[in-house]
């Protein structure tokens, strides 16, 4: 089978955590180049690196297998994994056509990994799940570039077994997240199991694994949606906007259709109209052996796709990262603008009159970000891409709902100007690059300041309160009546009234004693001596009688109304009771 003239290169975004290994993984797939100008050389794009099939194959050590693939090698994308997934592609498709999620085999899934496997879940995108650093197994034999098969039997039982155990955790996490996986080798039909392939970024183990199970995938998945025309008009998507010497801003792009050339019209996704320029120049990398020249790029006619181009332009300040980016002629320069601006203002748009103010790095993080947000039903007055300005800062400023003074900034930092005016406001702010910290951080505060407010509440109302004066514990008869309770529920402070069952104030709690100290409280279960002005023993109290705090109306009614679920269940019990006590005689009492 021969590789098929029009089958683009599928497009592979490395995901997982920082430190696991992703960019060790790169290199190590790109250094495996065989020496500079043989067939197969890697070429480094803008923001990805292309592996040929030949160099897959030579990988691979078996020169057959490039029969058995149609595809003309892989483009690895090695940006953060929001970027990749979540830009605007033919409306929430995903950027990337396959997926490596790489975890340290050691450490298990960090946040950031989890919320990679959500957006693949949410896309339905085929990846692996590559486990790495099996060399740092205790007592492990690496066996350079070698597959993980051929190493794993030369190791000693007890390392294998080790191996086996940390694979099954990898494996049973997967599980708790909605997936069934197992070793790759162990794997019959990827479509219904994830494969999981152990390797070593640092001594190669492995790789040669990884590069034919996606070459695989590809095959399985994907050859109906490699199909470009090198014809048609260039598509893309914008995955960073830089500043370059020289060439004023910039956009790197990956080109996932058709062809684009230099002078070619292109309309680029912006938060207002979308841009419309003529471009000055591509640009790609040097190769590595011309690595001494001046420039960092050498300029080129035409690319077609996939890949990655650095596109220099006109007018590119306000472009978004994530945003489409489409070749576009006199005939379809206004039906293209339209589609995009409205591709755009779908994600912008749905917010609430009132709640928090979010900002993200692209529109696709955004997007992502206003789903979890939604899924927690916390409401969004106003969403946005960029970083946090001194306007954002006003604007927030002014709302009433303290629950709602607040920024919430993924991915993004905060502009100098901002910061100085944030320190006069009481606008709160949450930073994070991992969205569901983000959310649990809001969700934290949220529940902290309620729990704030509620206290300042309690702090300012009587609290219901029941006790019972104990038989033979009359210290003082009256002036004031000392006597012996035992509080049968919530709480008894000193200076509240004290009422009969009947709903008869009997006087009021000049002070509590517990062994022999003052004390400003008791609560349920303490035994106290109470000293009650106004009252006589034996007249209007009398041992084994039960007592209730007299709380005042507008009290009862705080409580019911603003701190009910904060209060304790013997707190709640004795309120009920003295209510009912309260509206036998009145049904509306504190209603």
């Amino acid at each position: 089978m021969a590789v098929n003239e029009n089958l683009r290169t599928p497009i592979v975004s490395v995901m997982g955590h920082v430190d696991h290994g992703k960019t060790t993984l790169l290199d190590k797939i790109r250094g495996s180049s065989v020496a500079e100008g043989e067939a197969g050389a890697i070429t480094q794009h803008i923001g990805a690196t292309e592996v040929p099939i030949e160099n897959i194959v030579n990988k691979c050590g078996d020169p057959s297998l490039k029969d058995r693939f149609i595809v003309p090698g892989l483009l690895f994308i090695d940006t953060p994994g929001h970027h990749a997934f979540t830009s605007l592609r033919s409306r929430g498709g995903a950027l990337a056509d396959l997926a490596i999620v790489i975890v340290d085999i050691n450490e298990g899934f960090m946040p950031q990994t989890i919320e990679s496997l959500q957006i693949l879940k949410r896309f339905k995108t085929p990846f692996v799940v590559v486990a790495n650093k099996v060399d740092r197994i205790h007592g492990w034999e690496p066996n350079k570039n070698s597959s993980f098969l051929a190493s794993y039997n030369k190791q000693s039982e007890r390392v294998k077994s080790d191996l086996d155990n940390k694979l099954y955790e990898v494996i049973g996490e997967l599980y708790n997240i909605g997936f069934n996986s197992e070793r790759y080798d162990r794997v019959s039909d990827f479509q219904r199991n994830i494969g999981v392939i152990p390797i070593s970024a640092a001594t190669g183990e492995g790789i040669a694994d990884v590069l034919i199970i996606l070459l695989g995938l590809a095959q399985k998945f994907l050859e109906g949606n490699l199909h470009y025309d090198a014809t048609a008009p260039g598509t893309g998507t914008v995955l960073e906007v830089k500043e370059e010497k020289g060439l004023g801003t910039t956009i790197d792009t990956i080109l996932y259709d058709g062809t684009i050339r230099k002078g070619d019209i292109i309309v680029v996704g912006s938060l207002g109209d979308p841009i419309q320029t003529k471009i000055r120049a591509l640009l790609k990398p040097r190769p590595l052996s011309e690595i001494k020249a001046e420039e960092k790029f050498q300029q080129i006619s035409e690319v077609t796709a996939a890949v990655g181009v650095k596109i220099s332009a006109p007018n590119l300040e306000g472009a978004l990262a994530g945003a489409p980016v489409r070749v576009v002629s006199p005939e379809t320069v206004d039906a293209i603008t339209e589609q995009i601006k409205s591709e755009i203002a779908d994600v912008q748009i749905d917010t609430d009159s009132v709640g928090i103010t979010i900002k993200a790095d692209t529109i696709g993080s955004l997007e992502a970000l206003v789903n979890e947000l939604k899924k927690e039903e916390i409401p969004i007055r106003k969403a946005s891409v960029g970083d946090i300005s001194n306007r954002d800062i006003v604007e927030v400023t002014a709302i009433e709902d303290p629950f709602f003074t607040v920024i919430v900034g993924f991915n993004v930092k905060i502009l100098p100007d901002a910061k100085e005016k944030l320190q006069s406001t009481d606008v709160t702010l949450f930073k994070n690059d991992v969205i569901y910290r983000l959310i649990d951080d809001y969700k934290d505060w949220v529940k902290k300041q309620k729990e704030l407010a509620e206290k300042a509440i309690s702090d300012t109302i009587t609290k219901p309160g029941r006790f019972q004066i104990m038989p033979d514990c009359t210290f003082r008869q009256s002036k004031p009546a000392v006597v012996g309770v035992k509080i049968i529920g919530g709480v008894v402070r000193t200076g509240v009234d004290v009422t009969t069952i009947d709903g008869e104030v009997v006087g009021k709690v000049k002070g509590l004693q517990m062994r022999g100290e003052n004390v400003s409280e008791a609560k349920i279960g303490m035994e106290v001596a109470m000293a009650i002005e106004g009252a006589t023993v034996g007249r209007q109290i009398k041992e084994e009688d039960t007592l209730f705090v007299n709380v005042p109306e507008r009290h009862a009614k705080k409580m019911e109304h603003e701190i009910y679920d904060s209060m304790t269940a013997d707190e709640l019990e004795t309120l009920d009771a003295f209510l009912a006590m309260k509206r036998k005689d009145n049904p509306f009492w504190a209603k």
